[in-house]
């Protein structure tokens, strides 16, 4: 089973229904792959959600995948501070170590510095081949 840490905008771009990415949150729920989260994502799926949706939208979000088998949970102690570009992503890298994550799914180009730290080595994949990596 892949261990995968999913970037706030591609939880986004996931969960509308007409999405084209919209596999992804359903092979969540279907407990295709394990998420891997932290309390600062979670915090930070929670803000953006309520803030591009609603509130009570948000919380539901939350409240699934809080409750769901397939998450687990880290609590990284250790800030590696590899993303100098937008230190806020560091909360996905940091996850992603922590778990020993297969990778992160992302969009955003501030992870591609990664491809040149080779240690700690942390995969970053686009959300359109995550997905062509759920039908196989």
């Amino acid at each position: 089973m892949r261990y995968i840490v999913l970037d706030t905008n591609c939880l986004l771009a996931s969960i509308g229904k007409s999405s084209k990415f919209h596999s992804v949150w359903t092979a969540f729920l279907n407990e295709e792959f394990r998420l891997c989260v932290s309390s600062e994502i979670m915090t930070e799926y929670e803000e953006i959600l309520a803030r591009k949706t609603s509130p009570a939208f948000a919380e539901m979000v939350v409240y699934i995948i809080l409750n769901s088998e397939n998450v687990v949970f880290v609590n990284p102690y250790y800030k590696f501070g590899l993303i100098v570009a937008d230190p806020d992503d560091n909360k996905f890298v940091d996850c992603a170590i922590v778990a020993n994550a297969d990778y992160i799914v992302s969009q955003d180009t501030h992870f591609d510095i990664l491809k040149t730290i080779s240690f700690p080595k942390v995969n970053v994949i686009r959300i359109e081949k995550f997905v062509k990596e759920l039908k196989k």
